[in-house]
């Protein structure tokens, strides 16, 4: 019984890598993705997985939830980062300066999502710093700490980086998802978020084949 067990076992997993594979094979540039030219840095060991997104996109905001878990539960030679990005919009910029400075403080697990929640659902607009501190610390974070992350120079150069990025990515708009710095997911080839995720899943195979062809 152990022997079929193990058996049946490995014809499964068997199964899903060459499904991974077929899946892989039948992706087309221009149709399910773009080519990054020239590539994002991107690690040399990881297959990296970076989500440009803003807490101030309600698509964003639909989208973390089913995200969060599906980045969860990703194979061990994958990672996730995610870049808040501003399109130059000084209302965006202060969104992704919260992003960053929840990060640096150790708030972001807490308080991520209730960001998107203040914003969507609670119609918060974090006009000025003051206001952001002011719910920061409504939410239980130390307001001087989180304060000072917000306002230093080292969070307004993190918002320059991430547009960088997400400019040499060449994101039209969020969220995006970029896969091992060299392709960009195409939202329009999936009808809604879970599709999305598969056709990225997809896009990690085809990665992860590339890698091992090397």
């Amino acid at each position: 019984m152990k022997k079929l067990i193990a058996l049946l076992f490995a014809t499964l997993i068997s199964s899903f890598a060459a499904s991974s594979t077929s899946l892989a094979a039948e992706l087309q540039v221009g149709r399910d993705f773009a080519s990054i030219n020239p590539p994002l840095a991107s690690s040399k060991g990881k297959i990296e997985v970076v989500e440009f997104f803003s807490y101030g996109c309600p698509h964003c905001s639909d989208f973390h939830p089913m995200i969060s878990q599906w980045a969860a539960k990703l194979p061990k030679d994958v990672s996730f980062r995610r870049v808040p990005v501003s399109f130059n919009r000084p209302e965006w910029a202060r969104l992704s300066r919260i992003y960053f400075a929840l990060e640096a403080t150790g708030d972001l697990a807490k308080l991520d999502a209730a960001v998107f929640q203040a914003i969507h659902a609670q119609r918060m607009t974090f006009k000025t710093d003051e206001a952001v501190v002011a719910w920061a610390v409504s939410k239980g974070a130390d307001g001087k700490k989180f304060g000072d992350a917000l306002a230093s120079f080292s969070m307004q150069s993190k918002v320059q980086r991430a547009d960088q990025e997400a400019t040499a990515a060449r994101i039209s708009g969020v969220p995006a998802l970029a896969v091992d710095g060299k392709f960009l997911v195409i939202n329009e080839a999936a009808n809604n978020f879970e599709e999305l995720l598969k056709l990225t899943d997809s896009v990690i195979a085809k990665a992860r084949k590339e890698r091992a062809g090397k």
